[in-house]
């Protein structure tokens, strides 16, 4: 087995892929192999030491397809070093109070698979890239009410300590 980290995400509008990648950049300057690849690209975990995987919430779950990689893997994933992660819009009202209501979101993966550090950001919001019209208008209607504001809400020097963080405790185990 290689000392390879694969970083695994799943993303609607492209803010979870943009963690994923900071993550994996800051692991590699850690002087570590990453390869960063969407969670529906992974079929085999051999060839990787240790898992970093993360999700966009919607509705305050991890994606379905995130979901099913966590079920799909689950017993490799118990046998190595990982990590998870969750990119969600409540972080981005800057209200400390909902940081614990978020981290409840991760339940589902820490019943599969207990992650050894957890990482919390901020999403972007761009309403043109949601998917659904319902979800355009709920957006929108956010937005005008003021509970959100539309734009990149990513906390870039926080998702690099958290990977530095990360990448020292992995070096310690693998």
């Amino acid at each position: 087995m290689s000392e390879k980290i694969l970083v695994a995400y799943a993303s609607r509008a492209s803010a979870t892929e943009g963690v994923a990648e900071a993550i994996g950049k800051t692991l590699a300057q850690g002087g570590v192999q990453v390869d960063v690849r969407r969670m529906d690209q992974v079929t085999d975990l051999s060839e990787y030491r240790a898992v970093v995987a993360g999700s966009a919430i919607q509705a305050g779950q991890w994606l379905p397809e995130a979901m099913a990689f966590m079920r799909q893997h689950q017993a490799e994933l118990r046998r190595k070093p990982f990590a998870a992660f969750l990119v969600c819009m409540t972080l981005a009202m800057n209200k400390p109070e909902y940081r614990q209501f978020v981290a409840n979101w991760l339940e589902p993966v820490r019943a599969l698979v207990p992650p050894l550090s957890e990482g919390l950001f901020a999403g972007g919001l761009d309403i043109r890239k949601v998917p659904s019209l319902a979800d355009r208008l709920k957006f929108r209607i956010s937005v005008a009410t003021g509970v959100w504001k539309e734009g990149d809400h990513r906390d870039w020097e926080a998702i690099r300590q958290w990977a530095e963080a990360l990448g020292a405790q992995l070096k310690e185990i693998i």
